[in-house]
């Protein structure tokens, strides 16, 4: 039992030495922390920040370049639309033209070809016109010898020419009317 007593109190002291504070030890190691801290700072930190801000910077850049590019494709975009949008103006412009001059020479043939028309149809009408006073002619010709030759036969007697003249007229007159 002594020798338990005895280490108990080896033990104590032991103990009692680990947790009192020595001046000196406490400044050294206080001197040691700020010197830890001062080559950390220098060492580490300072690089590690450095190469953090070109990072940043990179990223910072990166991202700069990317919406000016991307606004250059919304520029190229809308111009690539208003071009399409003229074109398809411009399309529908020519179509337009085109249909109003196809429509012009439609309307300038069928204009020609009634005039055409009512050309033959106005020769045709006075060729039918002549060839109606010549079939009229004719006939008065033969008509008036005919109804010579039956007045001559019916009357035996010969007529002078100007009653024949005014008989072939009054014949004329009733078969005309």
């Amino acid at each position: 039992m002594q020798l338990q007593a005895l280490m108990m109190l080896t033990a104590e002291t032991n103990t009692q030495e680990l947790v009192t504070l020595v001046p000196w030890t406490f400044i050294a190691q206080i001197i040691n922390l700020f010197i830890q801290m001062y080559l950390i700072k220098r060492f580490l930190f300072k690089p590690i920040n450095e190469i953090l801000e070109k990072r940043k910077n990179l990223a910072d850049k990166t991202i700069r370049e990317a919406r000016e590019a991307k606004e250059e494709a919304d520029s190229l975009k809308d111009q690539y639309e208003d071009s399409l949008t003229s074109a398809h103006a411009e399309a529908a412009q020519i179509v337009s033209d085109a249909q109003k001059e196809a429509q012009n020479k439609a309307d300038a043939l069928v204009k020609e070809a009634q005039e055409e028309a009512a050309g033959i149809k106005a020769r045709a009408a006075a060729d039918i016109e002549q060839e109606k006073k010549k079939a009229v002619n004719e006939a008065k010709d033969e008509i008036g010898s005919l109804a010579m030759d039956i007045a001559g036969k019916v009357v035996e007697k010969e007529i002078n020419e100007a009653d024949h003249k005014k008989l072939i007229d009054d014949f004329i007159n009733k078969v005309g009317a």
